[in-house]
């Protein structure tokens, strides 16, 4: 028994059908003419006490083959479509996330509470307009504080709203974690659209069996990610994005503020950022430090994770600039 990011005591359950559906992957890549040969792909592997999906030569190519149409706004000129990725939702659930199959359980009425303001900005339902609301940055203080857990399960809360796609965007340059968290197997992404100018955009963006969400990986990284996340063309990245879809909401899971370049680059871009404060452990300094690095953001919210029930009711608020 163990605790999980948000802080509650939960039973670590592993997957025991890993190999069982890779043996069934390899059969869908070999019907798409690709090679899948045994020597190709190595056992599932634990990290961070998890399973997950094996990393190999192939791994490209196990994303790649299942081609099912796009749920972007489909032009006959696009050569590519956006792969589809299958998201184990019963393993999602067992892990502490928000699933589909339960949309009525504590923790999705927990981010109903979190999402809600930030969807009224998003909506320009709010009091004054806040410019780019959304982009919603999801970043913490230090590591280890949540805020992958956060940024995921925010995303898979707004992707039960009825009338808004979600973007899930994996911007940590540093150490990415969303696709492996979801169990999902490396692939390109952000970061080599940014370096990249003829890769397009469908190619890399991944389609997942939760309705109305999608995942654009960080990628390949790359020693001058600031750079990149700083450049023009990450401007006209994120307008590109937003054009498909007038209502998507673009979330980012992005590095600590300290000790780090790249969650500042990303800052400017922002409309809205949601700072995760773990309870009884960061520091009151650390947290001012981060505040005052996004100072010049619209709306930021923190966000107490990992707190106890006794502090439910209290875990966020708001400042608007």
């Amino acid at each position: 028994m163990g605790r999980d990011e948000y802080g509650y005591a939960r039973l670590r359950i592993y997957e025991l059908n890993t190999i069982e559906q890779a043996a069934r992957r390899l059969a869908q890549l070999r019907s798409a003419g690709v090679d899948a040969s045994a020597d190709a792909v190595t056992a599932p592997r634990e990290i961070n006490g998890e399973l997950v999906a094996p990393r190999s030569g192939a791994e490209r190519e196990f994303n790649a083959p299942i081609l099912k149409g796009s749920d972007e706004a489909a032009r006959p000129d696009q050569a590519f479509a956006s792969p589809q990725v299958e998201i184990n939702l019963d393993r999602l659930s067992a892990m502490g996330y928000i699933s589909p199959l339960a949309p009525s359980s504590r923790r999705a009425e927990e981010f109903r509470m979190v999402k809600r303001p930030l969807l009224n900005n998003a909506r320009g339902n709010s009091a004054a307009p806040v410019v780019n609301a959304n982009r919603i940055m999801v970043t913490s203080a230090l590591p280890r504080e949540g805020k992958t857990f956060v940024s995921i399960n925010l995303a898979l809360s707004i992707a039960l709203e009825r009338d808004t796609t979600v973007l899930l965007i994996d911007a940590d340059a540093t150490l990415p974690a969303v696709l492996e968290r979801l169990a999902l197997l490396p692939a390109r992404g952000l970061l080599d659209l940014l370096s990249e100018p003829d890769l397009d955009v469908q190619s890399v963006l991944l389609r997942t069996n939760v309705e109305r969400l999608s995942i654009l990986p960080a990628g390949t990284l790359q020693d001058n990610a600031t750079e990149l996340l700083a450049s023009k063309r990450m401007s006209t990245l994120l307008e590109k994005l937003e054009a498909r879809f007038p209502n998507r909401v673009l979330v980012f899971d992005a590095p600590p503020l300290l000790g780090s370049t790249e969650s500042r680059v990303l800052a400017s871009h922002m409309g809205q950022i949601v700072l995760v404060i773990e309870a009884d452990r960061t520091p009151q300094r650390p947290v001012n430090d981060a505040l005052a690095a996004v100072e010049s953001c619209p709306v930021v919210m923190t966000l107490l994770n990992k707190a106890s029930s006794s502090e439910a009711g209290s875990y966020y608020g708001s400042r608007d600039n």
